[in-house]
């Protein structure tokens, strides 16, 4: 059985759409999504967002890295730390690079080549490290990224499609559910399906309720949502994630605080948090 502190989840980059650094976002962060997860000695990132730089030069300081990077999607505001990314480069270490909803129409390593290219960056991904692969896969398979760790997926609603991502190790089970807009007539069976008895699920709260009816089809969902597929799905804790550029540290506090009334086992991410699902 693994000690308490051998699953971990942090924080590198909570931001949707833009990162928007600045002295309003100081205490939630203005870095786009990017998260650590250690189970044991294995490495998980979620999403290549700009708070992937951040953890990048963190990684520097260790030994060699042997990570795999599961995106969500493919939109700029969660690759775009990638060729920033300085681990990436370095002979020492081997990277996994994994995207279900990209075929048949195109693969990762194509979509990464398409961004890394003149005359929007001056070097083509060719140049990471020789250790760094790419998988592509159909949202709904089931992967193992290591021994004793099992990662369920499925196909999420929202502009040129995501995925969802259920991570099983240690008797424990994290998910995280970003960029995905909700149905108006019911709650989305195959979420609450993915996410059931889950103990963490990090989940696409882009809008409150009363701005979401602005932003139909946009792709995204509200905190109030999250709560009732929480509920529905006898999830321990939900944290609120993918905040709108434009929610300041004031406005944040606003929604945390309500949130909390309806839902009291929500929490809002912040750069830095950690959260222990071995406790």
């Amino acid at each position: 059985m693994a000690a308490k502190s051998d699953f971990t989840v942090r924080f590198w980059g909570v931001r949707g759409s833009i990162s928007c650094p600045g002295h309003d976002t100081v205490r939630y962060g203005g870095n786009t999504s990017c998260l650590e997860v250690r189970c044991g000695d294995h490495l998980i990132i979620f999403d290549g967002g700009t708070g992937l730089r951040e953890m990048g030069k963190t990684l520097a300081k260790n030994e060699a890295v042997n990570a795999d990077i599961f995106f969500s999607h493919a939109h700029l505001d969660h690759i775009i730390g990638i060729p920033f990314f300085s681990t990436i480069f370095d002979p020492k270490n081997t990277f996994r690079l994994w995207a279900g909803h990209l075929l048949p129409r195109h693969t990762l390593h194509e979509v990464m080549r398409t961004m890394m290219t003149s005359p929007l960056f001056p070097v083509p991904p060719d140049i990471f490290s020789k250790k760094v692969s790419y998988h592509d896969f159909v949202a709904g398979e089931t992967l193992t990224p290591f021994e004793g760790a099992t990662m369920k997926t499925v196909a999420l609603n929202h502009p040129n499609g995501a995925t969802g991502y259920r991570l099983e190790y240690a008797g424990k089970v994290f998910c995280y559910v970003t960029d995905t807009e909700h149905a108006s007539d019911g709650l989305d069976e195959n979420i609450v399906d993915l996410v059931r008895g889950a103990d963490i699920m990090v989940y696409d709260c882009t809008y409150t309720p009363e701005e979401y009816p602005r932003y139909v089809g946009w792709g995204h969902s509200t905190w109030d949502e999250g709560g009732k597929i929480c509920q529905a799905a006898g999830v321990k804790t939900l944290v609120i994630f993918h905040h709108d550029p434009g929610h300041d540290d004031v406005f944040m506090d606003g929604l945390a605080k309500t949130a909390l009334e309806k839902y009291p086992n929500s929490i809002v991410a912040r750069e830095g948090m950690i959260l222990d699902l071995g406790e």
